[in-house]
């Protein structure tokens, strides 16, 4: 059967919504609806990719702005669930607050498009005073490293009022995402999917299923009431706490609780994904997590055929449930062959958002066509009940060698073997990191309220660090600023001293030639919090050669070891490929990539609230001269502090345009004696004329 990115029922499309959700409508008539992106029409990019189909150019237009949940556009919602679903309305958890949206939906705009299309994003800041970029997640950019959406990396961020166009090529097949990399804009809204397919030949799993749909994509984000920079600010500068209360799906959950007319509970809808039985679907879920919350997917009755993850295909693994971390993005099968009915899909939140916190989860419905149940699945929902018994992949804080899970260095990729994994790699980093107990001076302040000074432990903020070191950016974006960088500033664990005492904050870059083949050993030593924090590398995919948890806490010195005795297996046959990956607590991950993209490129947690203060660090591939020029007219920034000797030659300069007192600047005059001086004179001359004016009037 022909697979098609068009929904194989027919549908009326009624409404712009954002991941093309299908919608089971309450009304008598019991019809279903399908909810299409962008402009109320399917974009025409979002097509079945052949091969003799010609390249398209596709264009969007992104407007940032603030915006709110459950504003005046959900009319009744959630008492009448169809209005719930009308344009610009995002009924989000069923709690009012604040969100940062792009064209009034949540999630943004979904790309889709076929390889060898041009992308073409002109973003509109309309944000009232912030800045603003947006990142291409697992995108290399190999020919346009401008266009990865990193402030002060690979652009100036995009200011209120102007737009940045973003232009690109589809040249990486595979489920891929967008978001914004400034700030907390990801965890308020501002994130998407993005992906590109390619013909039914070149995909190694074609056989496995009927159809992919635009509607079987799930995003997925930890959600609260508030906004996000509220949360990090009472959570850095005060007490307050940085777990989620629930998850969204699609945008869409049940969590808060109405009572209607006739005094029954309902909710807020729930994501529905709808098919017919005797098919196979691909779905692609998307985390978009901006807090330490890994999530367990499964489906009721269904075993999941995982067949890639971050763009990159391996092995088929039957499977009952997946664990995502924020930034990852995993392929699955479901084979629709259980009797016609309303199935759970569940969502279980992990670490800072399980049981010992706020139980944070979800659900949404895998919905057979022809059922008669025009509701939800009568099962109970609940936290413990989100888990499902049987094979995990990825699991949370594991390594090898476990019967009921497989990490992921346990898959084997499809991809073929490339030199990163020669025996010996040409260059060898180690990562390690922890929270540490220090005077952070943007939160404490030796001798007023510093770390060990605070009445409260509760107000002792950790600080997360890639060898005790704290990333700051330049002024001036890396990329196209590199001939105004000072590199002699860089710092990296070998040239920066006593940073293990001392709080350290600098331009943390790794520099590597290009082409190297590069292992990085990446170690949670895990004194402090039992915590998992997944790592994202920018313009380059990596493989996962090595993953294992040692215990409880571990030293660089006890990971060396035992990869001296030999104990740390890698593989390097068939490693999975992956740009985003975690680390078990306590434990360690090794990647190997191939340095073959030239330009400052990103590795961090994908955790927001420890990215944004500094646990990252940059890779500079190859030397400046072998990066690419700079695009024309490309926006520049920096910082505008004129030197005292400038404002010398200005005050010179200004003084020779002054041919009468009045002309000159009164404030600068001010400021010199002998403009007092003539000011004396002038009110004595004006005094003196005004008594010879009076005495001749007499």
């Amino acid at each position: 059967m022909k697979k098609t990115t068009i929904p194989i029922m027919v549908r009326v499309i009624i409404y712009a919504r954002n991941i093309s959700l299908n919608i089971y409508s309450n009304n008598k008539s019991k019809e279903f609806f399908e909810y299409v992106l962008l402009d109320e029409a399917k974009h025409s990019c979002t097509r079945t990719c052949t091969k003799d189909g010609a390249p398209m150019v596709c264009k969007y237009k992104f407007k940032l702005e603030w915006y709110q949940t459950l504003s005046k556009a959900c009319f009744n919602c959630p008492y009448n669930e169809e209005d719930c679903l009308k344009p610009h309305c995002i009924p989000g958890d069923g709690n009012k607050r604040p969100v940062l949206v792009i064209n009034r939906q949540m999630p943004g705009p979904s790309i889709e498009v076929c390889l060898g299309d041009e992308i073409v994003v002109d973003v509109e800041n309309d944000l009232l005073g912030e800045s603003t970029t947006i990142h291409w997640h697992g995108y290399h950019h190999r020919d346009t490293p401008y266009m990865d959406g990193v402030p002060f990396v690979t652009q100036c961020p995009i200011q209120h009022g102007t737009t940045f166009r973003y232009n690109f090529m589809a040249t990486q097949p595979g489920t891929h995402f967008w978001h914004s990399h400034t700030g907390f804009q990801r965890a308020d809204g501002a994130y998407g999917a993005f992906i590109v397919r390619t013909i039914e030949e070149d995909d190694p799993h074609s056989s496995l299923y009927d159809y992919d749909l635009s509607s079987h994509t799930i995003v997925i984000l930890d959600w609260g009431p508030g906004i996000g920079t509220a949360k990090f600010v009472a959570h850095h500068h005060s007490n307050g706490d940085n777990k989620a209360d629930t998850l969204l799906v699609n945008g869409l959950g049940r969590f808060k609780e109405f009572n209607n007319s006739t005094n029954d509970t309902i909710y807020t809808p729930t994501a529905r994904f709808i098919v017919e039985r005797g098919y196979r679907y691909r779905f692609r879920v998307i985390n978009s997590g901006f807090l330490n919350c890994p999530i367990e997917l499964s489906v009721d009755n269904h075993t999941l055929t995982v067949i890639s993850s971050d763009g990159s295909n391996f092995s088929p693994i039957k499977a009952e449930s997946i664990v995502t971390y924020a930034g990852e993005r995993f392929d699955f099968i479901i084979n629709a062959d259980q009797p016609v009915s309303l199935y759970w899909m569940r969502f279980k939140g992990l670490m800072d958002c399980d049981e010992r916190f706020r139980s944070a989860h979800q659900a949404a419905v895998l919905h057979y066509k022809g059922s008669s149940n025009n509701g939800y699945p009568e099962e109970p929902l609940s936290y413990d009940k989100a888990h499902k018994d049987g094979l995990q992949i990825n699991a949370l804080n594991k390594g090898p060698g476990h019967n009921s899970s497989l990490n992921i260095m346990e898959m084997q990729s499809l991809d073929a073997w490339d030199s990163s994994l020669k025996e010996i790699p040409d260059y060898q980093f180690v990562v390690s990191y922890d929270f540490y107990r220090i005077n952070n001076p943007h939160f404490h302040k030796s001798g007023m309220y510093g770390y060990e000074e605070v009445n409260d432990t509760k107000h002792q903020l950790l600080t997360p660090q890639l060898n005790y070191i704290s990333l700051k950016l330049p002024p001036v974006p890396l990329l196209p600023g590199r001939d105004q960088l000072d590199t002699n500033k860089f710092c990296n664990r070998f040239n920066t001293q006593n940073c293990n005492e001392t709080f350290c904050e600098c331009t943390h870059v790794l520099e590597v030639p290009l082409s190297s083949a590069v292992e990085l050993i990446i170690i949670d030593k895990g004194f402090v919090y039992d915590a998992n924090h997944p790592f994202h590398l920018h313009g380059h995919t990596f493989r996962v050669v090595a993953m294992g948890k040692v215990g409880k806490n571990v030293t660089e010195e006890e990971v060396a070891a035992l990869d001296k005795k030999g104990l740390i297996k890698r593989n390097l046959v068939n490693a999975v490929k992956k740009d985003t990956v975690t680390v078990p607590d306590g434990g360690y991950t090794i990647v190997r990539f191939l340095a073959s993209n030239p330009g400052y490129w990103l590795l961090h947690c994908h955790i927001e609230f420890h990215m944004e203060i500094g646990m990252a660090l940059l890779f500079k591939v190859g030397d400046h001269s072998e990066m690419l020029p700079v695009p024309e007219n490309f926006p520049k920034c920096g910082n505008f502090m004129p030197t005292e000797n400038k404002r010398n030659e200005e005050d010179k300069v200004k003084s020779k345009h002054c041919n009468r007192l009045i002309e000159c600047d009164n404030e600068d005059y001010n400021n010199s004696a002998a403009n007092l001086d003539s000011k004396k004179w002038l009110v004595f001359i004006a005094t003196l004329q005004c008594i010879m004016l009076y005495i001749n009037f007499s």
